[in-house]
């Protein structure tokens, strides 16, 4: 991943978010820093699995 997508996923997300700001819309998103610090934690502790190399195939399991 590029910085330069990183800032393209950033700008836009602004600018979604002050959308939904002024058309007075719910954002899709928690409204609260502890929300967004959860979805954070989502994110890191699925990658500290795939680094770690790690985990279950709960497919292959149940033979699909």
């Amino acid at each position: 991943m590029t910085m330069h997508i990183t800032v393209l996923a950033l700008l836009t997300g602004l600018v979604t978010g002050a959308l939904f700001r002024y058309l007075a819309i719910p954002i899709p998103a928690p409204p609260e820093l502890p929300g967004v610090v959860g979805i954070v934690g989502i994110y890191v502790g699925y990658k500290l699995i795939d680094y770690l190399g790690i985990g279950v195939d709960l497919l292959e399991i149940a033979g699909l």
